[in-house]
């Protein structure tokens, strides 16, 4: 009887005090959650930034995100000579070819958009507003997947001469272009500029977003697991005034795209940018889910206009008359 008693003691016992009881319950309740630790991109790997530093970005309830990389002078540094060696191979590549590998990341996206608009809610966007900058950006990364292999078509030219020669126009690569990329756009404004600048056959370094980080760095997973080269596109996370100037003042950036600058910004990446002749594109768009946000004109900011003169032979072409 006495372990009979016993045993419905423990049984008793067992809803309050035992492993799936209430103090069970309380310790489920008090875990905190493991936060992420967000990596830079950088020749298509993901080290930590070599500086060692972390900030935590803030949610849309005020509360810590993740840690994120601080990224330093040394990491733009890394991030351009990534960039250098990327570039030549892919603005070599066939425009169709470009194009097929932008398309190939436009589905991917398209395969992860839960992941993206759950990322821009936590940054503190609307559920209805993020599924529509979600659909947006991938629409507009195919818009520039399509354009690879007709902006040479639709911009370059037989020019007229009055000597016996052809004269031909066409668009090359600038080669790096670094990009300071939106802030408050997230996502849709880091799309609309990193797209036109690849699909030109250029290498960017891009830094992204300083308070809404999370889905650029999904972005470079996407990068990472697509057909694109590494190094094309590299990435760095960190406070935009430790950034801005070191890439402008980088030597081997050949041109920089520059979003939500101010005026003591652009007077800045003015004067650094005459150093070394580096092309200035200050993005004018503020609302990046416009029909103006997107356009062909923004792959030409950062091209170069190539003139070819070309002997013609006398009777031959039409040059015989000169």
């Amino acid at each position: 009887m006495a372990d009979h008693k016993t045993l419905e003691q423990r049984k008793a016992v067992t809803p309050t005090t035992g492993a799936n009881g209430s103090n069970g319950a309380a310790k489920k309740a008090a875990r905190l959650p493991v936060m992420k630790t967000y990596k830079i991109f950088i020749g298509g790997k993901f080290p930590r930034t070599e500086s060692g530093r972390y900030y935590q970005p803030k949610g849309g309830d005020g509360k810590p995100l993740a840690n994120v990389c601080r990224s330093s002078r040394k990491d733009v540094r890394e991030a351009v000579v990534a960039a250098r060696k990327a570039q030549g191979g892919w603005g070599a590549r066939s425009a169709f070819n470009r194009g097929q590998i932008l398309y190939r990341i436009g589905e991917m996206l398209e395969g992860r958009s839960a992941q993206f608009v759950h990322e821009l809610m936590l940054h503190g966007v609307a559920q209805k507003q993020a599924e529509t900058e979600v659909a947006l950006a991938i629409d507009r990364w195919l818009h520039y997947a399509g354009w690879c292999d007709k902006y040479q078509a639709v911009f370059s030219s037989v020019n007229p001469t009055n000597t016996a020669h052809f004269n031909f126009s066409v668009y090359e690569p600038t080669g790096v272009v670094g990009l300071m990329a939106p802030g408050d756009s997230a996502l849709l404004g880091l799309v609309s500029t990193v797209a036109p600048i690849i699909a030109g056959g250029n290498a960017a370094v891009v830094v992204a977003s300083e308070t809404r980080p999370l889905p650029a760095v999904s972005f470079t997973e996407v990068l990472a697991t697509s057909d694109l080269p590494g190094g094309v596109v590299n990435l760095l996370t960190g406070l935009r005034n430790e950034l801005i100037k070191p890439l402008v003042q980088h030597m081997d950036v050949n041109a920089l795209v520059a979003c939500d600058t101010t005026q003591d910004e652009r007077t800045m990446l003015d004067q650094e940018a005459t150093v070394n002749v580096k092309r200035m594109v200050h993005a004018k768009v503020t609302d990046w889910s416009s029909a103006e946000a997107q356009s062909p004109y923004f792959i030409l900011d950062t091209q170069e206009v190539k003139t070819t003169w070309h002997p013609i032979e006398r009777g031959q072409g039409g040059g015989g008359g000169y």
